[in-house]
């Protein structure tokens, strides 16, 4: 962990969560210390100050957390992209691989005007499956894809390569 985030340090990893052989990176630690959680949001909106942004996606569930809370200090709406079955209205669905598994994800067919700056925020890029969907159904929503930033990254899964565009994609920290 950097000491240039001391913030860092109220992350954990959780091993054999939620599978065997899986170490997953708990945030919760983080979000419960206000200070440390602020210092957090403003690194990862940093990068994206000026970027003129619609909205922010926030990935379910803890990808929730950090983009409603970054799209509050960028000024910009919040659209939540949600497991299936839990958003009311008409939706677009995608697919994805995960690193112990599959899943899909959705968003509301009518989240985004065409055109729309948006940011896609996750807590955790592993192998970049949910957010190479959220991507997918951004771009249904035929909205401009500005980037897409991540609390952290896990470097060895190669998660970077498989993105479009490595220098629209910001990772806070990486382990």
């Amino acid at each position: 962990m950097s000491n240039s985030y001391p913030w860092a340090a109220h992350l954990r990893d959780i091993a054999d969560f939620p599978k065997p052989g899986i170490v997953f990176k708990d945030i919760t630690p983080l979000l419960g210390d206000g200070e440390a959680f602020k210092a957090a949001i403003e690194a990862m909106c940093a990068p994206w100050r000026d970027s003129r942004l619609d909205a922010v996606l926030g990935i379910e569930s803890r990808g929730f957390i950090l983009g409603a809370a970054m799209a509050h200090a960028l000024g910009c709406g919040f659209v939540p992209v949600r497991k299936p079955g839990k958003l009311p209205a008409h939706v677009l669905r995608q697919e994805y691989a995960l690193e112990y598994g599959s899943d899909c994800i959705e968003v509301h067919a009518d989240a985004l005007a065409p055109g729309a700056r948006v940011l896609l925020v996750d807590d955790v890029l592993a192998t970049g499956g949910t957010l190479l969907a959220a991507l997918s159904l951004a771009r249904q929503l035929q909205a401009d894809v500005v980037g897409a930033a991540v609390l952290i990254e896990l470097p060895a899964l190669g998660a970077r390569t498989r993105w479009p565009e490595a220098t629209s994609l910001q990772a806070t920290l990486a382990f």
